[in-house]
């Protein structure tokens, strides 16, 4: 398999908040948002893979700032690390309000998605190379956040999570 890089997966994904989308406070419904998060995810990580991916999880989402109606949606995502059959996609989400020209940071998160085949069975893929410093910095990151998610889920040992202890107890000099 060819490694590829986080550019190769970037995706941006826009939606103009609409009546349909809005609770009774007309802002954005958080359902909403993260379904059209979960889908630029899916295409990021479809992007790199070349194959169908499922999602496998979504990390904690906070909503820092609510999405009014008429509001348009950037959804940037693209692919931060590939393990041996999944991939960590970042996501962040703006809001801009084009009449008054204010745009705000809305949401972050991280969706963990696993490629599969036409049979629906796990597959590897490919390795991703970060080439910027913020390339660099996400993918060390990912390693920690892997093994976050996976202490929470009960499918590693805490013990084992080692780049995860070494950020609570490092070593003495």
């Amino acid at each position: 398999m060819t490694p590829k890089h986080p550019q190769d997966s970037h995706t941006i994904m826009n939606e103009l908040v609409l009546p349909n989308d809005t609770n009774t406070l007309n802002n954005l419904m958080g359902g909403r948002l993260l379904h059209w998060m979960d889908i630029a995810a899916a295409i990021a990580a479809q992007k790199h893979c070349n194959r169908i991916v499922v999602t496998a999880s979504v990390d904690s989402v906070s909503f820092k700032h609510p999405v009014k109606l008429g509001d348009v949606i950037s959804i940037e995502s693209k692919v931060t690390r590939a393990f041996n059959t999944s991939v960590e996609v970042r996501l962040d989400v703006w809001a801009q309000n084009i009449p008054s020209g204010t745009k705000v940071k809305s949401n972050e998160a991280y969706y963990t998605f696993v490629a599969l085949d036409a049979d629906s069975h796990v597959v590897p893929v490919p390795e991703l190379i970060p080439l910027t410093d913020e390339d660099h910095l996400f993918y060390a990151g990912a390693l920690r956040r892997r093994q976050l998610r996976l202490v929470l889920a009960g499918r590693m040992k805490p013990d084992d999570a080692t780049e995860l202890k070494a950020l609570f107890f490092p070593e003495a000099p």
